[in-house]
């Protein structure tokens, strides 16, 4: 099906037709229309105030809009607003003087916007454009994919009047309808499967390896800006789309403009940007799957990118942060201690950072909710605490956080050779503090845990408690 074809308007008066692309190849330029009363004449007045009279009563008596402007003044100025420009205003004049003028998918939302503006709507005629640039849209246009999405990106410019009219909805509709065709399709499936995220299931989260997988299809949804992204994906899951196929979509789109150096390419340069990122973010988060389920299709990692992002913009609280701190507490144990909000010396001492204090809360969910009917710890736990161990390796690097501050984050632990190495680390950095307080900090550390390799090290390290040396 061809994406462009020529749309031809009979005119009655087939000799003046002849001659009026002629006549109006100056319309682009015009500035306003005036009436001259001794004659069906209008003046046309254009850049630098020139003027010229052209015949264009068949213009005028087709056009509602200039017919009704001109009622009640002998001038009307083409609107700053006008769909489309004057460039469009000629095309639509070409059209009504019967010149055969080439519609496609990057002109055709201008000309159905500005043939509504101007009121074109004669019923039983042939000059009806608002009627025959819907028919080329919907069954030329929205046919194909590529020219689906040119007409929907040129709407951006056409807001209100592409949104009033359905054409931004109409091509949404498409655009996910033809995406669920294009997973349903057994060829294409056979010859190249369907993006899912069981390939990133088993490492940490990575930005480059996210990029790497992105399907050419998704690629094309992911550039669109937000307020159209987030309704193709409703589109999608209204349409029937499997979870297992949106959810990548909105990672692949969070990763590009969330995620990535620069978030906000469709924010305004006049804006705040941290608050454009901010809005982007919170509506991403708003759209990623909340049953447990369909959760679980996408990486904890990705989660705790979005919570870092969260506190990068200064955003430390409300429902996007509860949500995902609920999203990463039901999939913890299927983390890395890579995906762990780490803080920098660059933000000041760890101890009062944002990204420790939420890890903190991130492990206390955690813990009171994998606690067993007998007050046990169900067997997952260990492997958090094992995580958490690891992770207080890099924290206990801080040279500033205190004694008492560290005492409260090692409580958690249960790993014991990984505690051994993140108290080890925090002995290095303080070597002022007393044997008293040496024994209280590693009072929980057990000979008996770990492995011989490390209990070895610990009797021979004379930063370690007395008690340990004498073993």
């Amino acid at each position: 099906m061809t994406s462009s074809a020529p749309i031809n308007t009979p005119s009655r008066r087939s000799k003046e037709t002849q001659n009026s692309p002629n006549k109006l190849y100056l319309l682009s330029s015009f500035l306003s229309l005036k009436t001259v009363s001794s004659s069906p004449h209008l003046v046309l007045t254009e850049e630098g105030d020139r003027e010229r009279k052209e015949d264009l009563s068949e213009l005028l008596a087709f056009t509602r809009y200039l017919n009704r402007k001109l009622r009640d003044s002998n001038e009307v100025e083409l609107p700053k607003d006008f769909p489309g420009g004057p460039e469009t205003f000629e095309m639509i004049a070409l059209f009504i003087y019967g010149a055969s003028t080439l519609v496609n998918p990057f002109n055709v939302a201008a000309l159905r916007c500005a043939a509504e503006f101007l009121e074109l709507r004669e019923e039983h005629n042939s000059r009806n454009l608002c009627e025959r640039f819907d028919i080329y849209l919907n069954q030329v246009a929205l046919q194909n994919w590529n020219d689906t999405l040119i007409v929907l990106r040129k709407c951006e410019t056409l807001l209100p009047w592409a949104e009033e009219l359905g054409i931004v909805s109409r091509c949404i509709e498409s655009l996910a309808f033809m995406a669920c065709m294009e997973i349903l399709d057994p060829e294409r499936r056979r010859d190249q499967p369907v993006v899912t995220l069981e390939a990133l299931a088993s490492q940490a989260w990575s930005l480059q390896i996210v990029e790497e997988i992105v399907d050419v299809w998704i690629k094309d949804l992911i550039a669109l800006p937000f307020r159209f992204f987030e309704r193709i994906i409703k589109s999608l899951r209204r349409q029937g789309m499997r979870e297992k196929y949106v959810a990548p979509i909105i990672l692949f789109y969070a990763n590009k403009w969330v995620l990535s150096i620069k978030p906000c390419n469709f924010c305004e340069s006049s804006g705040d940007t941290n608050s454009q990122s901010l809005d982007i973010l919170q509506g991403v988060v708003n759209l990623l799957p909340i049953s447990e389920n369909a959760s679980k299709i996408i990486p904890v990692g990705f989660y705790f990118s979005l919570l870092s992002k969260c506190l990068e913009l200064g955003l430390t609280s409300g429902t996007i942060i509860a949500k995902l701190k609920g999203l990463i507490v039901s999939l913890l144990n299927t983390a890395f201690v890579e995906d762990f909000l780490l803080p920098t010396i660059e933000k000041g001492s760890f101890s009062s950072s944002f990204e420790l204090a939420t890890m903190e809360s991130i492990i206390s969910s955690y813990v009171s909710v994998n606690i067993g009917s007998n007050n046990t710890p169900l067997p997952s736990k260990s492997i958090v605490a094992e995580l958490w161990d690891m992770y207080l390796g890099h924290i206990a690097t801080d040279p500033a956080i205190s004694f008492k501050r560290f005492m409260d984050l090692i409580e958690i632990g249960q790993n014991h050779d990984y505690l051994y190495r993140a108290l080890n680390t925090f002995l290095q950095g303080h070597l002022d503090l007393s044997e008293e307080e040496r024994e209280m900090i590693c009072k929980d550390l057990k000979c008996q845990k770990m492995s011989q390799e490390i209990c070895v090290e610990v009797v021979q390290n004379e930063l370690m408690p007395l008690r340990y040396l004498l073993l």
